[in-house]
């Protein structure tokens, strides 16, 4: 063998007999917290071990993978003539600057016991690998190997609640109304206004549908409205008086314009300074006040007849709220007259105190009622 040869051959050797080691860094302390192992753990049986118990605690962390692939490390690094040594490190449950010192302790434990050049850093993940450049300081890093499942039961998961989502969206009526009855809605009208030429037009429709869509889905409206049209005597009742209060509500309009309506001129300048002035909002609110109070009371009238019908506690909180619409009648009665003839604000005290005095009594006398009657329970809506 000649010289040279020779001298390869030594560099060759020198190169393999560098002594690495093989950590696979668990940050986040699972193998402590879970299969009760304490870290550092070495050796090759000694990080099987702790895989596996790991594993049987919790078959679905990845962190037992990351050890077997640690140790596969090394067998591969011993096959090929290097002096290696497997080891697993972990951090704190919180991680932090306090897990990130524990690692570092524990590397620097590692590299003065088998005293190792270098460093082959094995992990399931970034969050894991953010710990490299402070092991950097201990050991110089060879080689960072990534562990990836090939088969990961979340995208598996993911996929398979997607597909059931889907299928409710295409089969379930409950959801397909909404999220294939409304766009097909919308298409169908767009592309006949398309056709027709009424491009603005239908544009204004779609957007007023699709808005009214969201309003009713947001708000719950549908399904209030089959709760309130149940083929019960609570039922009817509330369907009764909720259409009544509405009529009344909308008649309170009328009521008031007609109020005003005599100082009403077809010029935009007039009707703006009777909006804004302060005598014609107070003729239009007296106007309206009876027939909006009564719509109102015609509609909390109507969930207290339905509550009693079905002996719900609701009855108590359906009669506070009659009370206090009663109690504020004259309160906003007296406001407005307060707008219409000027008088003085403090003419507001006396109705609101009075108010006050009933809604307190009222209050006490309904809940010492029901405290007594069903042993003091809390009431709840």
């Amino acid at each position: 063998m000649s010289v040279k040869e020779d001298s390869i051959q030594n560099e060759t050797t020198e190169t393999k007999t560098s002594r690495l080691l093989v950590i696979c860094v668990d940050r986040d302390d699972d193998i402590g917290v879970k299969a009760g192992v304490v870290t550092p753990v070495i050796g090759r049986n000694a990080c099987i071990d702790a895989a596996q118990r790991l594993a049987l605690e919790d078959p679905e962390d990845a962190d037992s993978n990351s050890i077997f692939a640690a140790v596969k490390t090394f067998e591969d690094l011993i096959s090929k003539g290097y002096q290696a040594e497997v080891a697993i490190v972990a951090g704190t449950q919180n991680k932090g600057v306090q897990g990130d010192e524990k690692i570092i302790s524990q590397v620097k434990t590692l590299a003065t016991k088998f005293a190792a050049n270098g460093a082959v850093i094995v992990s399931d993940g970034e969050d894991d690998e953010s710990v490299i450049p402070i092991i950097q300081n201990v050991l110089p890093i060879v080689s960072v190997k990534r562990v990836v499942m090939r088969v990961s039961r979340t995208v598996e998961y993911s996929y398979a609640v997607l597909g059931r989502y889907l299928k409710a969206i295409a089969f379930d009526s409950k959801y397909s109304k909404f999220f294939l009855g409304v766009p097909g809605m919308l298409l169908l009208i767009g592309g006949i206004g398309t056709v027709l030429g009424l491009t603005t037009q239908i544009f204004a429709v779609l957007v007023s549908i699709l808005g009214g869509a969201f309003l009713i889905r947001a708000f719950d409206i549908d399904r209030a409205w089959t709760n309130w049209n149940k083929p019960t005597p609570g039922g009817f009742i509330r369907t009764f008086t909720l259409v009544a209060g509405i009529v009344m509500i909308l008649a309170s309009f009328t009521s008031g314009l007609s109020s005003v309506i005599p100082g009403i001129t077809a010029k935009p300048d007039s009707i703006l300074k009777l909006v804004l002035n302060q005598q014609t909002t107070g003729l239009f609110i007296s106007g309206m006040l009876p027939f909006l109070w009564m719509g109102i009371g015609c509609i909390f009238g109507g969930s207290l007849l339905s509550s009693w019908f079905k002996g719900s506690i609701r009855s108590i909180t359906d009669i506070l709220r009659l009370i206090v619409l009663v109690t504020l009648y004259p309160i906003v009665s007296q406001f407005t007259t307060i707008m219409i003839k000027g008088e003085s604000p403090f003419t507001l005290i006396p109705p609101l105190l009075l108010g006050l005095a009933v809604i307190l009594i009222s209050a006490s006398l309904l809940f010492h009622k029901y405290r007594k009657k069903k042993g003091g329970e809390a009431l709840s809506e």
